[in-house]
């Protein structure tokens, strides 16, 4: 596991990045790392007071929030509320909604939204534990929590609470023979 920093007080900006960077195989390189240290630079910035002072701090960090949001395709703003050493194990598609809560030593594959379930209910956002492990493609919708050491597959869109240590999964894939195939496609279809 990785290095965690001891403290009573809570870690500043760089002993979060290094925690960050640990959790992420000592690689300053990858996208993930890249937008979790942007992540921590936005909030450390907002708890600069005087808003002259933080101005420009501000423009550096809009600047780097479009990088990483037009080049890794990894939404992440600075509103979310993300725990310590989280892992974005492959870039791509990656949307954490601005409220959106999230607890230590987390991992989100690719192709992960977390947010809404509509626009209606816009404000209500998922609550992710920690040490919980989403799966390529999964979508975490709503007002729910999903609990700690819990594991959300591949695909799956979850809509309800996932209990501590659960698994939540979509349906396994039908196989349908290559015969089968072949007489019930309608000729329209095959022309395509």
């Amino acid at each position: 596991m990785s290095e965690v920093i001891p403290s009573s007080k809570p870690p500043g900006l760089r002993a979060l990045i290094r925690e960050d960077y640990l959790a992420n195989g000592r690689d300053w390189s990858l996208p993930g790392f890249r937008a979790v240290a942007v992540y921590r630079f936005g909030v450390w910035r907002m708890g600069i007071r005087s808003r002259l002072l933080r101005m420009p701090f501000s423009f550096i960090y809009n600047r780097l929030y479009r990088h990483v949001r037009n080049h890794y395709s990894i939404e992440l703003p600075y509103t979310c509320t993300i725990g310590r050493r989280l892992m974005i194990g492959h870039q791509g598609a990656i949307v954490f909604h601005e409220s959106a809560v999230v607890g230590d030593d987390c991992l989100i594959r690719h192709g992960v939204t977390i947010g809404a379930s509509s626009h209606r209910r816009a404000h209500e956002m998922p609550v992710i534990g920690n040490r919980v492990q989403i799966g390529a493609g999964a979508m975490v919708l709503g007002k729910i929590t999903v609990g700690d050491d819990a594991m959300i597959g591949a695909n799956a869109v979850v809509t309800c609470d996932v209990p501590a240590g659960a698994r939540a999964v979509a349906a396994a894939a039908t196989i349908i023979p290559a015969k089968a195939t072949r007489e019930t496609t309608p000729a329209s279809a095959s022309t395509m």
